[in-house]
């Protein structure tokens, strides 16, 4: 135990003041400081362990948070223990220190609590819930994990990590119903809208921001003074009951039941969890929950100099208001005698619907125009609320106020403006003050002149400051609702996406705005529906957009390597490899470019090389096994790119390419049967990819099954119309069955896809052979001869012999 509590103290805001700053060594240091002085305290041994987790150390921030999170004594060291055995793949251990601490997070709620001036340093049930989703999902168990994850976005809409991964399981959800208003959002902005000037009533686990009072009631009017109004209300939460508005802060005390004065509580933050505080601390403190009035408390306000009997406020009789602090040091040194004098003073001087000053005095103006009945009756302005809210204002007219001679002064000044400028000088205009007792004409520029910026710009501001209450639930509520849409967008092509359904999300991100649009991540996922339709073109063009917004982006550029590598752009692939590599040489996305740069230079063993290094790099990098089995493919080591492929399929078992991959190697392999399995499990997860159906179809073809494969053929014509392959099989099938007619149907599709293609000339060749138009198949043969002369041999061939009648085709013998 430390010698002197305050020693822990201080240095707890030492510690998060680095933790804040980004400075994790220093925060560390600082933390085996406290950990020595309280070596039992379990709030040591959490900020030890998230200074550890801070800087990756996570075998270190398991050990120090093992005793008391381990056992769900603590939630800060219980969270940071879980995240440490996520690191480490001991998921069980995480999950059963949150499960023993779940008496510590279940019910909060820390939606709203987070600001520049206050946080909480514990985690709510939403956070919680999503580490507790990430650990089932690692440990194997996606009920579980969908079911956390299910529940942290219940109660937070915006825990987007939960809906990525929910969307990478390949769960069935609906977006809309997802990114909507919770209870708590709703019962805020509820509370918010009913209480535009008072606090009562607020639910739990919402804070509330101070709002100034200034309904129509409040107004500064003759009869309605805001400072001594003739009645008020028992249950008012004002200027003398300690309310958390800002007439309450300036008085700074309030008086208790049994005469003393009872300090303001900590109106920020509301207690929860059935406790007097929250556990967490506010930004700048440590150790306990404390005010922001001490912090952002504008400057008091003078002391006021009458004071009235209260009776109904305080049952036994009457007592004095509380007294209001002045700013100045002139005011705090007057004697005794000065105070009485200026209190009676003022008590003969003010009737019921008196005039003052900010400062709570008379002004001078008001005992004339009580000595003078003729006068015009003044206006208080609702100007003084804007001066309240500055201390500026404040000082200025506590100045005021106290220079008598001063003040006359100023008065005759302002009198003598206005008679050069030709206005009637009564008794009403010369008993303007710095409180705002004047009536504002369309010729009141030069006055305002005359006037301090900080008075003159609150006359313009009035009208904005009595509505302003009113407006900001509404403002809350479109801020919310706005962001709500955004996200629920973004969701939406996510979650297409993630079930490869390309067009869609496409549909979806061109609807956004463009300045949402126009950003890495939004761009990232726009490239990658590019590439899964094949459009390898677009799909450069957006990432080509991404490299130019983000040089340093590194996630998803695996994806544009490929990109690359499909459009056989070497120069283009070996910049964008250095790119990557000067950027994070510990980076996999940098390494996977570089294999992908090797192996179209057709240099297979170091592009394995760079992808077994990506793997080293993430463990769970599922694309870079995939890559590391086509080259074990290209190079004929069929039982390296099973174990590469495996690897892949138990990084991510949604990764389609691997279980494609599978099927590719079983396929060269001669074991069609199980080739079609794995091609079956890829387009059961990607099943908008005509490739994937276009090989099962191969498959069942050289299995002897030409009516099955033409089936799965006319199935990728559906999905992709316009897949050249797909056509190209589909017409080759027809042919094999006997239909020339269908399959001459489907070619001419396909000459109009590609044009420039030799063996689908030549397959137009052999169908017109078989219908009998020698012309047009001669015609196509020579086409295929000029686009491709290395098959001259297999073209002149056919062309020797189109006298003769085919009596059957051979799929194979239309390849050239």
């Amino acid at each position: 135990m430390s010698p002197n509590p305050a020693i822990a103290t201080q240095l707890r805001q030492l510690i998060y003041y680095h933790l804040d700053n980004d400075l994790a060594q220093n925060a560390f240091f600082l933390a085996g400081r406290l950990h020595a002085l309280e070596p039992r305290s379990p709030e040591a041994s959490h900020l030890v362990a998230l200074c550890c987790i801070r800087l990756g150390r996570l075998k270190a921030a398991c050990d120090y948070s093992r005793d008391k999170g381990g056992r769900g004594q603590h939630l800060g060291c219980a969270y940071v223990f879980a995240q440490a055995c996520l690191g480490l793949e001991r998921y069980t251990d995480g999950i059963g220190a949150l499960d023993r601490a779940r008496g510590l997070w279940g019910g909060r709620n820390h939606w709203n609590k987070h600001s520049e001036s206050s946080r909480r340093h514990l985690p709510d049930a939403a956070a919680v819930n999503c580490l507790l989703g990430k650990l089932w999902r690692a440990y194997g168990d996606t009920k579980k994990a969908v079911d956390c994850y299910v529940e942290a976005l219940k109660l937070n809409p915006f825990m987007w990590d939960a809906f990525l991964d929910l969307c990478d399981m390949g769960i069935v959800i609906r977006p809309s119903n997802i990114f909507k208003m919770t209870p708590e959002m709703i019962a805020f902005l509820t509370t918010s809208t009913a209480s535009n000037g008072s606090l009562e009533g607020s639910p739990p686990n919402i804070p509330l921001q101070p709002q100034v009072n200034v309904s129509n009631q409040s107004l500064a009017t003759p009869g309605n003074d805001p400072f001594n109004p003739t009645v008020r209300n028992v249950g008012e939460v004002g200027l003398n009951l300690g309310g958390p508005n800002l007439l309450s802060r300036l008085n700074g005390s309030v008086p208790a039941p049994n005469g003393g004065y009872a300090q303001l509580q900590d109106w920020d933050s509301p207690a929860v969890n059935g406790g007097a505080h929250d556990d967490d601390i506010m930004m700048g403190e440590a150790g306990g929950p404390v005010s922001h009035a001490q912090a952002m408390e504008p400057p008091h306000a003078p002391m006021r100099t009458k004071t009235r009997p209260l009776q109904h406020l305080v049952p036994g009789g009457p007592r004095e208001a509380p007294k209001m602090r002045s700013v100045s040091t002139r005011s705090r040194i007057k004697t005794g005698s000065e105070t009485t004098e200026t209190s009676e003073g003022s008590r003969l001087a003010m009737p019921s619907n008196h005039k003052r000053t900010i400062s709570g005095h008379a002004s001078q103006a008001s005992s004339a125009l009580e000595l003078d009945p003729t006068a015009a009756p003044q206006r208080r302005s609702a100007r003084i609320w804007g001066q309240l809210a500055r201390p500026s204002s404040s000082k200025l007219a506590s100045a005021v106020a106290k220079d008598p001679e001063a003040q006359q002064a100023g008065e005759l000044k302002k009198a003598r403006a206005t008679g050069t400028k030709g206005r009637s000088a009564t008794g009403s205009t010369v008993g303007r003050v710095v409180s705002g007792n004047r009536k504002l004409e369309p010729s009141d520029r030069d006055a305002k002149e005359l006037r301090p910026p900080s008075v003159a710009s609150g006359i313009s501001t009035a009208s904005q400051r009595t509505s302003a209450p009113q407006a900001e639930p509404q403002r809350d509520q479109e801020a919310l609702q706005w962001l709500l849409d955004l996200f629920a967008k973004l969701g939406s092509g996510y979650y297409s996406l993630s079930r490869y359904q390309c067009q869609a999300a496409l549909q979806t991100f061109a609807s956004m705005a463009p300045q949402q649009r126009e950003t890495p991540w939004v761009l990232a996922q726009i490239g990658k529906a590019y590439h899964e339709r094949n459009a390898y073109a677009e799909a450069e063009e957006v990432f080509q957009r991404i490299k130019k917004m983000a040089p340093s982006r590194m996630e998803d550029m695996e994806v544009y390597s490929t990109v690359l590598w499909h459009l056989k752009k070497e120069t283009d692939l070996a910049y964008l490899s250095h790119e990557l590599i000067e950027a994070d040489r510990l980076c996999p996305q940098a390494w996977c470019a570089i294999g992908n740069s090797f192996s179209l230079q057709r240099e297979h063993e170091r592009a394995i090389k760079c992808f077994k290094r990506a793997t080293q790099l993430d463990p769970k990098f599922a694309y870079a096994f995939t890559l590391q089995g086509h080259e074990h493919i290209a190079n004929e080591e069929f039982d390296k790119a099973l174990y590469a492929y495996r690897c892949a399929i138990s990084a991510d078992h949604r990764h389609y390419n691997g279980w494609y991959g599978l099927g590719l190697v079983y396929e060269r392999m001669g074991k069609y049967e199980i080739a079609e399995k794995h091609y079956k499990s890829a387009a059961q997860i990607n099943s908008s990819n005509s490739v994937l159906v276009v090989r099962i179809g191969m498959v069942l073809e050289k299995m002897k099954k030409p009516q099955a494969a033409l089936i799965q053929y006319s199935h990728a014509c559906e999905i992709d119309p316009r897949s050249a392959m797909s056509r190209f099989k589909k017409a080759r099938a027809l042919m094999n069955l006997h239909h020339p007619k269908e399959a001459l149907r489907e070619l001419q599709i396909l000459k109009d896809i590609a044009p420039d293609e030799a063996n689908v000339h030549f397959t137009l060749g052999r169908v017109y052979k078989k219908v009998g138009d020698r012309a047009s198949a001669l015609r196509h043969f020579t086409i295929a001869l000029n686009l491709d002369p290395k098959a001259a041999s297999y073209i002149k061939e056919a062309m020797e012999s189109l006298e003769e009648d085919d009596d059957d085709f051979d799929p194979e013998e239309g390849d050239v």
